[in-house]
C-alpha cells in the first residue's frame, strides 16, 4: 500500500536529472496518511516538491495546492479534472495552487502559478533558489 517505490524511484531520478536536486547521499522515505494505495498521477508534482522541501528545509506553506503530473523529461502535464479540482481545492480555502501550464483557468480568488516543468515548480515554488 502506500505509493509505488517504482514511482517514487523515477520521480527522484527526475528530480536530480532534470531539475537539477542532488539527492545522490540521501536515503528518501515517502508515506501516505492511512495507508491509502496512490495510483494518481497527479500526485507526482505534489510528490515531488515536498521531496525538495524536505532536502532544502524550506516550507511551502499551508494555503497551497499542488497538481499535476511528471514526465520523464520533467515536463509537468495536465491530468484529468483539473477544472474541479481547483475549484474543490480553492472551496476547501486553497488561495493558491501550482498546475501546469495547459491547466484550464482557475476560479476566482485562487494564484496560480503556471510551470511547465519541475525545474519551473521548484523555482516557482522558492524551494531553490535560481542557480542553485
Amino acid at each position: 500500500r502506500g505509493l509505488d517505490p517504482r514511482r517514487l524511484a523515477l520521480l527522484l531520478a527526475v528530480l536530480e536529472r532534470r531539475a537539477g536536486v542532488d539527492l545522490g547521499t540521501l536515503d528518501v522515505y515517502a508515506t501516505v496518511v492511512g495507508g491509502v494505495h496512490v495510483t494518481e498521477p497527479a500526485a507526482d508534482l505534489p510528490l515531488a516538491l515536498a521531496v525538495v522541501s524536505a532536502t532544502t528545509g524550506r516550507h511551502l506553506g499551508e494555503d497551497i495546492v499542488v497538481v499535476g503530473e511528471v514526465g520523464l523529461g520533467g515536463e509537468v502535464r495536465q491530468v484529468a479534472g483539473m477544472e474541479r479540482r481547483l475549484q474543490e481545492s480553492h472551496r476547501l480555502g486553497f488561495r493558491r495552487a501550482v498546475i501546469p501550464t495547459s491547466a484550464p483557468e482557475p476560479p476566482p480568488g485562487l494564484e496560480v502559478m503556471r510551470v511547465g516543468t519541475l525545474s519551473e515548480a521548484v523555482l516557482a515554488t522558492g524551494l531553490m533558489p535560481p542557480g542553485t
